[in-house]
């Protein structure tokens, strides 16, 4: 006798979402964490929730409302297109809360000089950490591409030069802009028609 098998959902088993092709859900909330699935981006806007300071004794209302608000208006400024670039935003926000809360706690009335310099000195390494991601997140956003203007050619004997516009693309090939080829036509050197000009042209003159 074959045991019956239970179809009853399990608990504690997590839902293993279907790839971005055969997705064909409309998430909600992708503006804020940059993924199709609106379970990542609203945890990860709790996550970023959770970094702010609102107080010793938050009271729930429109004000506190209002700050959770602002927060979430950041990472719809920030506008993810992706996972990665969702959490980049969210480490913005951390990395600029704890700067603000840093310089917030050197400047308390009762600080102590210690106190004073210690929270000064980890704002100072916060803001800079802030300005390294906000930089890789540009630098994600441009998918490590570069422009490189060429505004000096130097053309020598047997080579060719290419004016214009040379972009390096992320594959690492050269696409040139309406390039310009310029080539070097070797040609005889020019010779002084006066014999005797040239030999006092070359001579070089002994010890007086």
């Amino acid at each position: 006798m074959n045991a019956a098998v239970s179809r009853e959902p399990r608990e504690n088993v997590a839902y293993c979402p279907p790839p971005d092709e055969l997705d064909n859900s409309t998430p909600q909330l992708k503006h804020l964490g940059g993924s199709k699935s609106d379970q990542w981006n609203l945890m990860l806007c709790n996550h970023v929730i959770r970094t702010a300071w609102y107080g010793r004794n938050p009271q729930p209302g429109k004000d506190l409302d209002d700050k959770r608000t602002a927060i979430l208006a950041f990472l719809a400024g920030v506008n993810p297109s992706d996972t990665i670039e969702g959490m980049m935003a969210a480490q913005l926000f951390a990395s600029h809360a704890a700067a603000i809360e840093c310089y917030r706690r050197a400047m308390l009335a009762d600080q102590s000089v210690e106190g004073r310099q210690m929270n000064l000195t980890l704002a100072a390494k916060l803001t800079r950490a802030n300005a390294e991601q906000a930089a890789a997140l540009s630098k994600y956003r441009g998918k490590g591409q570069q422009k490189v203007v060429v505004e000096h050619v130097h053309v020598y004997q047997g080579g060719q030069a290419i004016v214009g516009q040379v972009a390096l693309g992320g594959s690492g090939k050269i696409s040139e802009a309406q390039p310009h080829a310029i080539g070097y036509a070797e040609r005889a050197p020019l010779r002084c028609e006066d014999k005797e000009q040239e030999r006092e042209a070359v001579s070089v003159a002994g010890n007086a």
